[in-house]
């Protein structure tokens, strides 16, 4: 299989698998999420240390090392983006797989196994039409502020949304056209969808407009945008307003 190929089957397998936990009735409440992420994580970290022994990986539920920071190709993964929602049997958490190739998110898919759909980075689909009033994803339990603030100047509407996975599919299925996130993140929740995003035309960037840079020693990256490209330099602008 092709890198793309292999990160499409395993977003699609390990959301399988992470159903079929779910479904077996042996878990529940955070039983439940800690059984899925650590199964999941499994499947991914044993399948790409068979395909891709010499790259490196960095994934959410294991261990990080150096190894990885002397590698060109890094495999970054989240087994479950959206813990909560997959337990509470939601619709909107994601799988995530992406290779980023010298720091940048060269190929990517996200799995939405609620929906059974894998967005991929080598299969774009067609954007559907951006609506006329813009719709801004935001987190359903604790939306940014400067995301509100940004959506009060535009004149967005906020659509309430779980996972990270889950909103940046969101802009790429056409159900949204920015998300904008300032609470923090790893980079294990956006490399997949951030890679996916930019195969599909659409801006990834920092709120700074800075691109996203990958496999760093310290995995954590503050914010976020993901957006329709005719909307990059309006959000853009209103963020730089916000911390001036």
């Amino acid at each position: 299989m092709t890198d793309a190929e292999l990160a499409a089957h395993l977003a699609e397998v390990a959301g399988r698998i992470l159903i079929e936990v779910r479904e077996s009735g042996m878990f529940e409440g955070k039983a439940l999420g800690n059984a899925g992420d650590q199964t999941a994580n499994q499947f991914l970290v044993h399948a790409l240390r068979e395909q891709r022994p010499d790259d490196g990986l960095l994934s959410e539920e294991s261990k990080d090392t150096p190894e990885r920071l002397s590698k060109e190709r890094v495999w970054i993964v989240d087994p479950v983006d959206g813990t909560r929602e997959y337990g509470e049997a939601r619709t909107d958490w994601a799988v995530h797989v992406a290779l980023c190739v010298g720091g940048r998110p060269e190929i990517g898919a996200v799995a939405l196994p609620g929906l059974d759909t894998v967005l991929r980075s080598d299969a774009p689909i067609a954007l559907p039409k951006a609506a006329d009033t813009p719709r801004m994803v935001v987190s359903r339990t604790r939306p940014a502020a400067e995301a509100v603030s940004v959506s009060q100047a535009i004149g967005a509407e906020l659509v309430a949304m779980g996972s990270a996975g889950a909103k940046a599919m969101a802009v790429v299925r056409g159900e949204a056209e920015i998300y904008l996130h300032t609470g923090g993140q790893y980079e294990w929740d956006s490399a997949a969808p951030a890679a996916v995003a930019l195969a599909h035309g659409l801006h990834a960037s920092r709120i700074d407009g800075s691109p996203l840079v990958y496999n760093k020693s310290d995995t954590f990256m503050p914010d976020l945008l993901i957006c329709r490209p005719e909307w990059a330099e309006r959000v853009l602008g209103e963020v730089a307003k916000l911390s001036a």
